[in-house]
């Protein structure tokens, strides 16, 4: 199962890089390309520890939706959400924010496994892991720079 590890600083408070990452409206222009929006849960605002979101969005020229479920949650240092339903045969996506002399380290802790047995794990290798450690990246430059930092 692929895992992607990301760190990201921002020059800003702890609380408003947690906020930041956990505002569906953020999210949404992050991802834009792609056309993602919420079909069903909360729509907007800051996801909430139990909240069930559903997101629609064009990958691969497909559209496709995905439902998550935030998990644990420990403001402003850490939450969770992992796939409830989706295109993946599974999702975990862990949110770690660390206060530092300037700002905040985010890490990103991005845990998948694409279907189809081994054709899922050739398509894993070959353009998939590249391609959800792209949307992440995006994903965090969008939230640095709406946060100024």
């Amino acid at each position: 199962m692929p895992v992607i590890l990301l760190e990201t600083h921002i020059s800003a408070p702890v609380h408003d890089c947690f906020d930041a990452a956990r505002n569906l409206d953020l999210h949404m222009g992050s991802m834009n390309h792609t056309g993602e929006r919420v079909v069903a849960g909360k729509k907007s605002g800051l996801a909430e520890s139990g909240d069930r979101i559903t997101w629609e969005a064009v990958h691969f020229g497909i559209r496709q939706q995905l439902t998550v479920e935030i998990g644990k949650m420990n403001p402003p240092y850490f939450f969770e959400d992992f796939m409830v339903k989706g295109a993946f045969a599974n999702m975990h996506h862990a949110h770690f924010f660390d206060v530092m002399p300037d700002g905040t380290r985010m890490r990103d802790v991005f845990h998948f496994q694409a279907p189809f047995g081994i054709a899922g794990r050739i398509a894993e290798g070959l353009f998939l892991t590249r391609y959800m450690r792209n949307l992440l990246l995006t994903r965090n430059q969008f939230l640095k720079q709406a946060l100024k930092g």
